[in-house]
């Protein structure tokens, strides 16, 4: 048994209760951690003090909810001691939604308590004052054991809550690869995955990002898999199973990808480029051409993003981090070959990408390269790229390159040319900037004046083609076939 070091705000509240003649202990998660060595990120208490009561001996406490759980406010410093959430005794009945009980029913003793948890790992309750751990399901030895099991029926368990369907892969992916899930409980996983539907998106993405968030994070993908969960949840992902790709590629493409994502994790870089690992070539299925080891998939990085973009919308996540990691799915196959690629191509991609994304663009290539059978994660192209990036940003003295770049805008090609708002402006905008990338040195008042008045010349149509012709440019680093991709990056 680990030494306890219980928060003196903790204590207090144990006491005080106590000393009013009721029961009190640590219960749940925070036992949990407490057996594994772990930090306690919250502490909850329970009681057989109805809230009323909780109320009276705490009156700075706060109670909005239908649960019986009151949340006692500290003068504590520390952020995850300044509320601590005291829920009496229950039992639970019905769940309509597969989520919350239909009913409270208040419990008389701790072990009805303990039994309407979800897995036994949950189940404990310590006594602050005595240290004894209170353990009727056995939990002590089952996280010894490492074992993800449900306190009694699963199924009872799962259709209570379905959103535990979730939390038994999370606690399964613990920072160690030696958890399992208990055969009954994984049985059930597999009977009742159908349940998540009940269960709103954001709930789902918590639970998910938690996985993907662990150092075990494909292990994760692995079990959604197996218990039929990631068929519910992410169906596009599953359609990579047994996708076989081509001879630059020893993984079909679901393999790859969790692979990509196993790479990421160990690395421990960040969710973004962790969920980028796992999505990158998810488009696949969708581009294949042919079979064999000359199979293509061209325009996949674009399918790919897409997809990735649905994904990311239905689970809810942020614009910012939407935005974030289809960027990086969209330009994960960029070209560099050190001998070819110019300046100006860079600066190009630099545009797309934005400078304050090209070292996770990196890293995600070497999760890429790993997942595919590469020994080597950081070739020298790559270690090449990353100098060469580094220095031309030096060269534009830290400014990332853009349109604000331009020492012209908008309204300055407004009153050059004496015309009103419109598309031409966007237009001239973007090629001045396509002549600044090629040549830095046009970026002068004198230049930019005289080109604005040149393309003024050209007709609404030439105009145009010129814009299209600058975009091209940039095209051609990302339209190369996938053989010839691989063979000037994947080869040292």
């Amino acid at each position: 048994m680990p030494k306890i070091i219980i928060p003196r705000e903790v204590n207090s509240i144990i006491q005080k209760l106590q000393e009013n003649n009721f029961e009190a202990y640590i219960v749940g998660g925070c036992v949990r951690d407490i057996l594994l060595k772990k930090e306690i990120k919250d502490w909850d208490i329970t009681t057989n003090a109805q809230p009323q009561e909780i109320q009276k001996l705490f009156p700075d406490s706060i109670y909005e909810n239908q649960f019986g759980t009151v949340a006692v406010k500290t003068n504590s410093p520390e952020p995850s001691l300044k509320l601590i959430e005291i829920t009496t005794f229950r039992k639970e009945d019905k769940y309509t939604d597969k989520r919350h009980p239909d009913i409270i029913t208040f419990a008389q003793t701790l072990e009805e308590d303990l039994a309407r948890r979800d897995f036994t790992i949950n189940a404990m309750a310590l006594d602050a004052k005595t240290s004894k751990i209170f353990d009727p399901f056995k939990g002590q030895n089952d996280l010894k054991k490492k074992i993800i099991k449900t306190v009694g029926n699963p199924d009872k368990r799962f259709n209570e809550d379905a959103l535990r369907l979730m939390r038994a892969i999370r606690f399964a992916c613990e920072p160690s690869s030696n958890w399992r899930i208990e055969n009954k409980t994984l049985a059930s996983l597999k009977k009742n995955s159908h349940l998540l539907r009940f269960i709103a998106k954001e709930r789902i993405r918590d639970e998910f990002l938690k996985i993907i968030n662990t150092s075990q994070a494909a292990q994760g993908i692995l079990l959604l898999e197996q218990t039929g969960i990631l068929k519910e949840i992410m169906p596009e992902l599953e359609a990579g199973i047994n996708v076989s790709q081509n001879k630059h590629h020893i993984y079909p493409v679901f393999e790859h990808l969790w692979r990509s994502l196993d790479y990421a994790a160990k690395k421990n870089y960040s969710l973004e480029v962790r969920l980028a690992s796992l999505f990158h070539d998810i488009g696949k299925p969708q581009t294949k051409e042919g079979n064999g080891i000359n199979a293509t998939f061209y325009n996949h990085e674009i399918v790919s993003a897409k997809i990735t973009r649905q994904i990311l919308f239905r689970l809810k996540l942020s614009s910012s981090q939407i935005n974030k990691i289809v960027l990086l799915v969209r330009y994960h196959g960029f070209v560099y070959e050190p001998e070819i690629t110019t300046d100006a191509a860079i600066r190009r991609l630099l545009v797309k990408v934005g400078a304050e994304n090209i070292q996770e663009l990196a890293q995600l290539r070497e999760a890429d390269r790993i997942g595919s059978g590469c020994p080597k994660a950081l070739p020298f192209r790559l270690r090449h790229f990353l100098f060469r990036v580094e220095k031309i940003i030096k060269q534009l003295e830290g400014k990332e390159p853009s349109l604000k770049m331009l020492k012209i805008n908008g309204n300055d090609i407004q009153k050059i040319l004496n015309i009103k708002p419109g598309p031409t402006i966007g237009i001239i905008l973007n090629i001045l900037l396509e002549d600044v990338l090629d040549k830095p040195e046009n970026n002068n008042q004198g230049y930019l004046e005289k080109r604005i008045k040149e393309l003024h010349q050209l007709s609404e149509k030439d105009l145009s083609i010129l814009n299209n012709k600058a975009k091209l440019k940039y095209q051609k680093l990302l339209t190369q076939s996938e053989q010839q991709i691989k063979q000037k990056y994947f080869v040292d």
